[in-house]
């Protein structure tokens, strides 16, 4: 199944065109009332709702436009992130390659077609895979982990790098959640909808130029063994977002390095999620 929001309501993706198009049945309308509209409520339902989702004959009830769907888990409780999970990724920004585990805050999440305002000019692209938990997880083996993924989004880990590096130590959380810096979508997609969840092609385009391109198989730990090594610390949530990780091609370590600019046009795609579609426009900081 994919699962969208669609002006707050939570959507069944029946289909969707290289236009932009896509077509959608109402949950709560398909199911009678069973399950309602809140995207955040339908996760503490997951498993009925799966159940009933696989089955359903839901027809759809509207069109929509890309353009138009808000983040699939508008409302997360906890937003976890690991840095440095791409060997490559790694060695570009001179970091050991280790399951730092750092937050995003909940406010910074946007859906799959945004104008994200720029706060400086050091603002970098990290296209990632990003994992919601749809059962409550803690102190669980990475053999298990995959019981308790509802599914995967395509997502961005936007940075302010200057802020991020100032400091002796980094300053990760508050240089990557600005309003806006947590971009998801364009839907949720469950995991059996996925020929091999594992191993998906990743790759971001600037301006329509390819930065990023790997796959998530690179990745240094999987996604069960993330998920399974901040659950033995944190417990996880229904609707809890983690973001996994970012291959090479970020522009702070480029030489000369390179950043996000006015005008710019970011497209974020990972195999079989689909694609997310950021604008940039200036703004100013304030301290």
């Amino acid at each position: 199944m994919h699962v969208a929001n669609h002006a707050g309501r939570a959507c069944l993706v029946i289909d969707w065109h290289p236009d932009g198009t896509i077509r959608l049945a109402d949950i709560e309308g398909a199911s009678d009332g069973r399950f309602g509209p809140d995207p955040m409520t339908l996760l503490e339902q997951w498993e009925p709702f799966t159940q009933w989702g696989r089955t359903a004959a839901a027809k759809p009830t509207h069109r929509a436009s890309n353009t138009e769907l808000s983040a699939p888990i508008p409302r997360p409780t906890q937003v976890l992130a690991v840095g440095t999970n791409y060997t490559d990724h790694a060695a570009e920004v001179g970091q050991n390659p280790t399951q730092a585990i750092f937050s995003k805050l909940p406010t910074c999440i946007i859906g799959p077609a945004a104008t994200v305002t720029l706060p400086t000019g050091t603002v970098d692209w990290e296209v990632e895979l990003v994992a919601v938990i749809g059962r409550p997880a803690f102190q669980i083996p990475a053999a298990e982990a995959r019981e308790y993924i509802a599914g995967f989004m395509v997502g961005q880990d936007l940075s302010e790098r200057a802020s991020q590096f100032a400091g002796e130590l980094p300053q990760f959380t508050l240089a990557k959640s600005r309003p806006g810096f947590g971009p998801t979508g364009p839907w949720l997609t469950t995991l059996d909808e996925l020929a091999d969840p594992t191993d998906l092609a990743i790759c971001c385009q600037r301006n329509g130029e390819s930065v990023q391109s790997s796959r998530t198989s690179a990745m240094i730990q999987g996604v069960d063994e993330v998920v399974a090594f901040i659950s033995a610390a944190v417990p996880l949530l229904p609707g809890d977002l983690v973001f996994t990780g970012t291959p090479s091609g970020v522009g702070y370590g480029r030489d000369p390095q390179l950043f996000l600019a006015p005008g710019d046009h970011l497209t974020s795609m990972i195999e079989g999620l689909g694609q997310i579609d950021l604008d940039f426009v200036a703004g100013e900081e304030r301290r």
